[in-house]
């Protein structure tokens, strides 16, 4: 999750993103401005391609407006991709798309989440390269994650992710953690599972605490393009400053309407393909 970014997929919101608001399952905040969308999303590509980072853009338009959150449909591991299967109703088709966009680049497939089975990337991260870790909560389920981790071998770790205020405003893994250098991980503790907590301790983490105030704003959803240097959303200035005190480089990007009216930061923006 920080090694160096070298290569990272992208979806540009399009018309299914504009009538999100539309449809209340989606969960979208407001009516959606997608010049402003647009506008935002194009300079998060800027930012990541200043920094050194290949962009693709993926192409297929479907009726689904999540499809620009293109973390969520697919894990990328050691050797290839593994297609998840995504808990909210709307998403089912989202891994078969990126899958045919992987294999398209020559990206095996390692093997996929199956029915009953759920899990969304967003409850998945790697904090090391031989540690997955994996939370279960109201989108991804225990055989979900027993097969994830099967799937990967090695060290997988499942973490229970509190309930919170339910789907209204589900908690992914993610939504509470971002590691942003090999020692340093920004963190909501209210929503932090324990075990993780104790985890993050033994392995000598040091932890930026995101204020209550900018979770919603999506101040602890960070994307590391290297140890020590992130892409934040604007308007975090506490956890900016917090990480800044701690020897971290921010890149700040206007996400309001791409990101949070979606619930989704940078993090979920973005799918990384490779790192070094």
């Amino acid at each position: 999750m920080t090694a160096p970014l070298l290569e990272v997929l992208v979806k540009p919101p399009g018309p299914a993103f504009a009538v999100a608001f539309d449809h209340p399952p989606h969960g979208f905040l407001r009516r959606v401005d997608l010049d402003e969308a647009r506008r935002e999303h194009d300079a998060l590509v800027e930012t990541l391609e200043g920094l050194g980072t290949r962009v693709h853009r993926l192409e297929t338009e479907t009726e689904d407006p999540d499809l620009v959150y293109v973390f969520d449909p697919l894990l990328i591991a050691d050797g290839g991709a593994i297609p998840l299967r995504p808990g909210k109703p709307n998403r089912a088709g989202e891994p078969d798309v990126l899958e045919a966009w992987t294999r398209s680049r020559g990206i095996p497939t390692l093997g996929r989440i199956v029915a009953p089975g759920t899990l969304e990337g967003g409850d998945t991260f790697w904090l090391r390269p031989d540690l997955l870790c994996i939370g279960r909560t109201l989108r991804t389920n225990d055989a979900g994650a027993h097969q994830l981790a099967a799937i990967v071998g090695g060290d997988a770790r499942i973490f229970d992710v509190p309930y919170w205020k339910g789907p209204a405003e589900l908690v992914h893994l993610l939504s509470v953690i971002s590691p942003v250098a090999d020692d340093v991980a920004v963190v909501f503790l209210p929503l932090l599972p324990v075990g993780l907590h104790e985890l993050l301790l033994e392995l000598g983490y040091r932890l930026v605490e995101v204020p209550e105030e900018e979770y919603s704003t999506l101040g602890c959803n960070v994307l590391a393009v290297r140890p020590g240097v992130v892409v934040t959303a604007t308007g975090n200035d506490v956890t900016r400053s917090r990480l800044e005190s701690v020897g971290v480089e921010v890149h700040a990007v206007p996400l309001r309407e791409v990101g949070e009216n979606g619930s989704g930061g940078v993090t979920c923006l973005t799918r990384p393909v490779l790192r070094a």
